[in-house]
């Protein structure tokens, strides 16, 4: 019987365009560093860079390229948060029938978008026993690590944990460890669909 379940924030409640961080980098020089940027990215994502410090970093493949600039590509990436899924959140939240966290692999400028753009983030984190932004607990998916810090720090039995994330990578390090998961495609499947599709578990 599962009593918890976590889930992933980007393209499981808000939508993400995630090829077009680098589509808009790229039109800011003409440098195309992916591995490099995939690194920086990691290192910010776990609090290992400020903000100031990785534009600072950015700016060395587009140095033509304003902190705006570059602050505006970056979070291109972020598109829109559907009403239906806060409503479904929200409902399941008020039926206190599930221990509900949040574990999202973000950064101090993509969680500042979401607070300006989306009015209702305050609403929805509330709905979260517990809401784990990587760069803060300085964990980052698919480490394992994440995973059993979350078991850990909330007694969860992993058999009793489901995990939902859109990367399948983070979902098989979360199944490595017992945990049930579901690797959504969010072109395909919404969350708001999650007690058919995953019916079989509950």
């Amino acid at each position: 019987m599962i009593k918890t379940i976590i889930f992933d924030f980007g393209d499981v409640f808000i939508n993400l365009d995630k090829p077009a961080t680098l589509r808009e980098l790229y039109k800011l020089g003409n440098n195309r560093p992916v591995r490099e940027i995939q690194e920086l990215n990691k290192r910010y994502e776990v609090g290992a860079l400020t903000t100031k410090e990785f534009i600072s970093d950015l700016k060395i493949y587009f140095p033509a390229a304003s902190d705006e600039q570059l602050t505006q590509a970056w979070n291109a990436i972020l598109l829109d948060f559907p009403k239906h899924r806060l409503e479904f959140i929200c409902n399941l939240a008020a039926t206190q029938k599930y221990k509900l966290l949040l574990f999202s692999n973000t950064n101090e400028l993509h969680i500042n978008w979401i607070k300006k753009h989306v009015d209702f983030f305050n609403e929805f984190k509330s709905c979260f026993d517990s809401f784990y932004l990587s760069h803060e607990v300085k964990l980052r998916k698919p480490n394992t690590a994440v995973f059993e810090f979350i078991l850990h720090q909330h007694q969860l039995i992993a058999e009793e944990t489901l995990f939902i994330d859109d990367t399948k990578e983070n979902t098989d390090a979360a199944a490595a460890l017992g945990i049930h998961t579901w690797n959504n495609n969010p072109i395909t499947e919404d969350v708001t669909n999650l007690f058919t599709t995953k019916s079989s578990i509950f």
